[in-house]
């Protein structure tokens, strides 16, 4: 079983001294960093980490947030890492998933992401209905409205392709090309 250590500060400015420090203590053998904020999915650092980790190594960060950038990529990142047979530990928060308790304490973590999650969709739901019933729909307005769709069919009647209609109603060839498809439906 090896220590693999992972430490992440936001900002160039900011230093990893602190907790590469921590982590050696707690007997890291080797240490992956990252300069990235929390909220970036492109950390190279926590990628070779992940990569470099075998089966019954530990990955251990200083705290939790240096690790996850929200609560539901923690918990995803940490299930990762449980079903390739590596441990996680969190210096700060004394979490230990190579423990009894500390896989306890995961899993509430895990409950209280599942139920955050489902309090959001439930609450987008009932917001989504809400506005329905006063007669707003969602989404984007059409780019394509009937007069722009009878110009591009005088602009096509005229000779232009479909790309120079497109350019000069300002909607995308895919716009018009779906606007005019729909159009034959219909008038079929």
């Amino acid at each position: 079983m090896a220590l693999i250590g992972y430490a992440r500060v936001s900002t160039a400015d900011q230093d990893t001294a602190l907790q590469a420090d921590a982590l050696k203590k707690a007997g890291c053998t080797r240490i992956f960093e990252d300069t990235a904020s929390g909220a970036k999915s492109d950390r190279p650092g926590l990628a070779a980490a992940l990569a470099y980790l075998r089966d019954g190594d530990v990955l251990v960060v200083w705290r939790l947030d240096r690790l996850g950038r929200s609560l539901p990529h923690l918990i995803e990142t940490i299930a990762t890492l449980e079903a390739q047979g590596v441990g996680f530990r969190s210096l700060t928060e004394h979490i230990d998933t190579t423990t009894p308790g500390g896989r306890l304490i995961f899993h509430v973590f895990g409950a209280l992401g599942q139920f955050e999650r489902d309090l959001i969709r439930e609450r987008t739901r009932a917001g989504l209905t809400a506005a329905a019933a006063r007669g707003r729909k969602g989404g984007r307005k059409p780019v394509m409205t009937p007069e722009k769709l009878q110009r591009a069919r005088e602009y096509l009647a005229n000779g232009l392709n479909v790309r120079e209609a497109a350019a000069r109603i300002k909607v995308s060839k895919t716009s018009l090309y779906a606007a005019l498809q729909a159009a034959r439906a219909v008038d079929s």
